[in-house]
């Protein structure tokens, strides 16, 4: 997950997130007294994943370098603060592909204490997506399941275009 303008290698993710959670849940708690749960996760998801994809649009726009660099270097900066709040375990990278699994992630076990997986996911897990579209349909990103909505583990799978030939 992105910050507004850019990423913040001065916090640590798992730390903005318990600060933005603070922020959001007490909102959410609001909102679904007023509106019921349903239309108010609604309104929330909506409106968060907009500002998650509009982070990264604004992201890719100030990053030099082609689609496929800009995604290659927002990804290792967003794995730079993501450290080791989640534990990784490769299956195999090429230049064609890239997949690996999250065994254990410590932004699951947080909103699964809060009570509130479902913002877990679109503040960080739906990010993912977001990331994979800066791409420009250079790199595919598929996953199937995620440690915040209960699996074992979560599926990363990523698929690179080979580049058209001059």
């Amino acid at each position: 997950m992105a910050t507004s303008d850019d990423l913040n290698k001065d916090v640590s993710l798992l730390t903005e997130v318990k600060l933005q959670a603070q922020v959001l849940v007490p909102i959410m708690k609001a909102l679904r007294s007023e509106l019921g749960r349903d239309r108010a996760d609604a309104l929330v998801s909506r409106s968060l994943r907009e500002w998650s994809r509009d982070v990264y649009q604004r992201l890719g726009q100030a990053t030099d370098g082609t689609p496929r660099e800009k995604f290659e270097k927002l990804t290792l900066a967003a794995m730079g603060r993501i450290g080791d709040d989640i534990d990784v375990e490769w299956l195999g990278q090429s230049d064609e592909k890239m997949e690996f699994n999250i065994t254990g992630c410590r932004y699951a076990d947080f909103f699964r204490q809060l009570g509130e997986p479902e913002l877990g996911t679109v503040l960080l897990c739906d990010s993912d997506h977001h990331l994979a579209e800066l791409a420009d349909g250079d790199v595919e990103f598929e996953r199937t399941q995620t440690i915040m909505k209960g699996a074992a583990f979560c599926d990363f799978r990523y698929k690179v275009k080979s580049p058209e030939p001059s």
